[in-house]
C-alpha cells in the first residue's frame, strides 16, 4: 500500500510514500531465527522458510504501512484484526482456488474413466480463476496503484543489476516485468499442481481434498527449486519458453509507474542496499527520507543516503509484496 519492500540476503528495507507526501522507511533484520540456521539453507526446505518469512515479514509490514496511511482518520488496525483477517483470507484463497476448482472438475468428468481427464479440467479451471481474478481486482484504482509499485519496485532491480545509478531517469526506461517475480512463483505453483495430480488420477474426494490442502508446501518447495533453476538457465531456450507464461501474467499484476512511485522504490533499495552492508551505485539520487514512526514518538528528518563510487552488489534473497533481486521470491 503505497510502498515498496526490498528484501537483501540478511535484511529488508521498506519505503512508504506517507499521506503527507513525504517518503518514510524502516529496516529490519533477517539473520536471526531460523533464518540464519544451517538447514533453512538446505534444498526444498530453504524455499518453506522463505515462504514463512515473506508471509509474516509481508503481512506485519502490509499492516503497517495500511497503518502508515490511515494515520490522518486517526486509525489503526489491531493484532487482533489483523489475525481474523489473515485466517479469514487463507481459509477463502483455498476455497477459492483449490477446492472449488477440484468440486467442478470431480462433477464435469464425473461419468469419465480417464484418471487423468479430471486432475487437466481441474488445472484449466484453476489458471481460468487465476487470471479471472487478477484481471478483475486489477481494474480497481487501488489494485492498479499496488501493480504500478510492483513495477517500480522491479524496474529498479534492473537498473540495479545492469550497474545504473539509481535515479528516475536512469530507472524509468526498463521493463515493469522481472524474471524471479512472486507472479511466477504463482504461475509455476499451478504448472506444478496440474503436472502433480495429473500424474496421482482421479482418488476418492476425502483424499483428493486432503491431498490438495496438504500438498501446498511440498509444491511451494519444489517450485522454489523450479525458480531458482530457472533463474540460473534464464539464458538456455527451454527454459525461456517454459518460464514465459510468469512474465506474461506480469502484464497484469505490474503497471507502468508515476515518478513518484519509482523515487519510492528507488529509496527502498538503496536503504535496502545499506542495511545488507553493500554501497549503493556512484550517482544515485539521494531522496530525502525520514525514518517510519513505528509507535514511539515523531522521528526527524535524517540524511539522505550517499552514493558511493563502487560497483553496485544486489540483494540476494527475493520479496513479496517486494524486491527479487538475488535469489527468486516465494510470493509478491
Amino acid at each position: 500500500m503505497e510502498g515498496v519492500l526490498m528484501r537483501g540476503r540478511d535484511a529488508i528495507a521498506v519505503a512508504l510514500r506517507h499521506p503527507d507526501g513525504r517518503i518514510v522507511t524502516a529496516t529490519e533484520r533477517l539473520d536471526s531465527g531460523i533464518h540464519g540456521k544451517p538447514w533453512a539453507k538446505w534444498p526444498l526446505i530453504r524455499g518453506l522458510v522463505v515462504l514463512y518469512e515473506t508471509l509474516v515479514i509481508g503481512t506485519r509490514w502490509l499492516v503497517r504501512s495500511a497503518n502508515v496511511q490511515a494515520e490522518e482518520d486517526d486509525v489503526e488496525l489491531g493484532k487482533g484484526s489483523v489475525a481474523i483477517m489473515l485466517i479469514v483470507t487463507f481459509a477463502v484463497a483455498i476455497a477459492v482456488f483449490s477446492l472449488l476448482p477440484l468440486f467442478i472438475s470431480s462433477v464435469a468428468t464425473a461419468g469419465s474413466d480417464q484418471g487423468w481427464a479430471q486432475p487437466v479440467v481441474e488445472g484449466v479451471i484453476q489458471v481460468a480463476i487465476f487470471l479471472g481474478y487478477l484481471t478483475l481486482v486489477s481494474r480497481t484504482p487501488d489494485i492498479r496503484r499496488v501493480f504500478q509499485y510492483h513495477g517500480a519496485e522491479h524496474m529498479t532491480i534492473h537498473a540495479l543489476e545492469a550497474g545504473d545509478p539509481l535515479t528516475v531517469d536512469a530507472v524509468r526506461k526498463y521493463p515493469t516485468a522481472h524474471h524471479r517475480c512472486g507472479t511466477e512463483f504463482l504461475v509455476v505453483l499451478v504448472m506444478l499442481s496440474i503436472f502433480t495430480f495429473s500424474l496421482v488420477g482421479k482418488q476418492e474426494p476425502l483424499v483428493m481434498v486432503a491431498s490438495r490442502i496438504l500438498g501446498i508446501p511440498l509444491l511451494a518447495a519444489v517450485g522454489y527449486e523450479v525458480l531458482r533453476l530457472g533463474a540460473r538457465y534464464r539464458t538456455n531456450p527451454l527454459v525461456k519458453v517454459i518460464m514465459y507464461p510468469g512474465i506474461l501474467v506480469q502484464m497484469i499484476t505490474t503497471k507502468r509507474p508515476d515518478d513518484d512511485m519509482i523515487e519510492v522504490a528507488i529509496t527502498s533499495m538503496q536503504e535496502a542496499l545499506v542495511a545488507d552492508g553493500n554501497e549503493v551505485p556512484a550517482g544515485s539520487t539521494p531522496f530525502e527520507r525520514e525514518p517510519m514512526n513505528l509507535g514511539g514518538a515523531p522521528t526527524a528528518p535524517t540524511a539522505p543516503t550517499a552514493p558511493t563510487a563502487a560497483a553496485p552488489t544486489a540483494p540476494t534473497a527475493p520479496t513479496a509484496p517486494t524486491a527479487h533481486a538475488g535469489e527468486p521470491p516465494p510470493l509478491t
